[in-house]
């Protein structure tokens, strides 16, 4: 009860609309039940009736009139239903794709490292949907079904109680399919999502690999990989489609036999005057209305079932620890860029420690390489830094200023990184640069571009800075799309940048004058050079060198020999 209780929180905000929705469901049920009545009452004239004349037909003509009116009725509150409920439904959805976007958008960096992509793709689809629906449709509904299924009892009671108590007896048996039948729904709605989503991880996957994919020709490798994946899901859901297809046409069986079971014994009530035709007639329209309510429930039971798999696992990600909002501490303002790293510790989990007694200063505007094997740790210390990552143990300072004090706006606000796998978006060149500064003039992300080597390629491109780079910036070769990085970065105008293997992708001539733009700029800047290059070992004023997760080796460099 606890968990459908805070599954309709999220359908609180709409609560007016959904509100409204119940009531026309409500009346659309009297309407319903007022139409055997009705039936009932057009038998009851028939039979005593033997005037064919229009006066004697006149009783007949109001009752029909009646009952079409019933029906007309019964059609404009499905439709004003139907139009509201699926108005809030909509607004549901939205707003629960946002609020779980939010909060996925504001988790750490640890939480994906420990995750495929695919299930949180799927949370964002499929089981959204599946929780949705479930609030808009099936939990609403469940009022008028009751309400119908209730009415429908007291009804039969009144005419005839002993035949209604046969009626009722049969509930049990209802529960107890319905029960059968959850046992199997709910492992089987936690497969699906699970087999769900590795189908949209390969395909996540698969799209971004696809360079490589082609490279050693293993499309058709893929392919079948992709295709064993969408066949266990559909043979998933054939067993769940079986339950589910089951329950409703299991109820009405058992519902028809009770109604004929109420024909025999009905039939010597009849013809013992103990029940009236027109009697008999409400009676069997009131049993065959108690079985769409009753089949309904088994539905209900069925979504419930799988709703709650769904549910257990939108409610584990909620509950996840977010990051601290944006503007929560201290804000961090303007620094001139002094780092101290004082007895850092961090590790990844389930992973040795990556970072151990760390203790290194950097003066501002100072520009230190960093090097060491892969897993040395190098990166580590950059995300530490930005506070991607929390240490373990130790503090970090910026100005003397304990990072872990201040706010993450303020702080990453201060940092510019260059990152060796650049990240961009599909829209124009202007467009990714400029995502470094909030409304920057086209003065400015030209004068970044430039300062970045970048102006020229881009000039040269069909619509120059209006050109779409598609995604991730494929149309932009390795260096092109770091000297976009690196005019975001500059437009930002940090007083510390990281630039982890950032010269990655260029030639010695490219890599110097792409360090050289780092330096050709107004502010004097603190730069961490994550680097095995020479070129970049040249630039810097001090290397450290890092083993395991520990400094083991610093020393000055010489100056960087410049051209005349």
């Amino acid at each position: 009860m606890s968990d459908f209780r805070a599954l309709l929180s999220f359908a609180a905000p709409y609560r007016a609309a959904l509100a409204l929705s119940a009531l026309l469901m409500l009346l659309e049920s009297t309407a319903a039940l007022v139409v055997p009545w009705a039936g009932g009452l057009l038998t009851d004239v028939l039979l005593k009736s033997g005037d064919t004349s229009s006066a004697g037909t006149a009783p007949v003509r109001i009752v029909l009139l009646g009952m079409l009116g019933l029906f007309v009725l019964q059609a404009l509150l499905k439709f004003g239903n139907t139009y509201i409920l699926g108005n809030a439904a909509d607004r549901i959805v939205s707003d629960l794709k946002i609020r779980l976007y939010d909060h996925l958008q504001a988790l750490p960096l640890a939480y994906y490292q420990q995750r495929r992509l695919g299930d949180t793709l799927a949370l964002l689809t499929n089981d959204v949907y599946v929780l949705t629906g479930f609030i808009s449709g099936t939990a609403l509904a469940l009022v008028p079904l009751l309400f119908t299924a209730g009415g429908a009892v007291v009804l039969m009671f009144r005419i005839r109680p002993a035949l209604a108590l046969l009626a009722v007896i049969l509930i049990p048996v209802f529960y107890l399919l319905m029960k059968i039948a959850g046992r199997r729904m709910r492992p089987l709605s936690g497969q699906i999502q699970g087999e769900y989503a590795g189908a949209v991880a390969i395909a996540q996957e698969n799209l971004g690999m696809l360079p490589a994919i082609k490279t050693f020709t293993r499309e058709n490798q893929e392919s079948a990989r992709y295709r064993g994946q969408i066949e266990r899901i559909f043979r998933l859901s054939v067993k769940q489609r079986g339950i589910y297809a089951a329950l409703d046409p299991l109820a009405q069986l058992i519902a028809a036999m009770g109604i004929v079971l109420v024909l025999a014994l009905a039939s010597s009530d009849l013809a013992e005057g103990r029940l009236a035709p027109a009697q008999l007639v409400s009676f069997l329209l009131y049993a065959a209305l108690l079985t769409r309510p009753v089949a309904g429930l088994a539905d209900v039971y069925g979504q419930t079932q799988m709703t709650r798999g769904a549910f257990a696992r939108l409610r584990q990600a909620m509950e996840e620890p977010r990051e601290p909002a944006a503007d929560v501490g201290i804000p961090l303002q303007e620094v001139s860029g002094a780092i101290e790293f004082q007895s850092v510790h961090f590790g990844y989990e389930g992973r040795p420690a990556a970072l151990e007694e760390v203790d290194l200063r950097i003066a501002a505007g100072e520009t230190v390489a960093i090097v060491g094997p892969n897993g040395a740790g190098k990166s580590t210390l950059g995300h530490l830094l930005m506070r991607l990552h929390e240490p373990s143990a130790g503090k970090i300072l910026i100005d003397g200023i304990d990072t872990a004090t201040v706010s993450l706006e303020s702080l990453r606000r201060q940092i510019g990184v260059v990152p060796q796998h650049v990240l961009l978006f599909n829209a124009t060149v202007r467009d990714n640069i400029a995502y470094g500064r909030p409304e920057p003039s086209p003065e400015e992300i030209e004068a970044a571009a430039r300062a970045a080597r970048a102006h020229d390629f881009i000039s040269a491109l069909p619509q120059g800075y209006d050109t779409m780079i598609g995604d991730r910036g494929v149309r932009l070769s390795g260096g092109q799309q770091q000297r976009l990085a690196l005019a975001r970065a500059l437009l930002k105008d940090p007083p510390i940048l990281i630039l982890d293997e950032a010269t990655a992708m260029f030639d010695p001539q490219g890599e110097a004058e792409f360090l050289q733009a780092c330096h050709d700029t107004p502010r004097r800047r603190t730069v961490l050079l994550i680097t095995h290059r020479p070129a970049s070992l040249a630039a810097a004023d001090r290397i450290v060198r890092m083993e395991q997760g520990r400094i083991v080796a610093m020393h000055p460099c010489k100056p960087a020999q410049q051209d005349t």
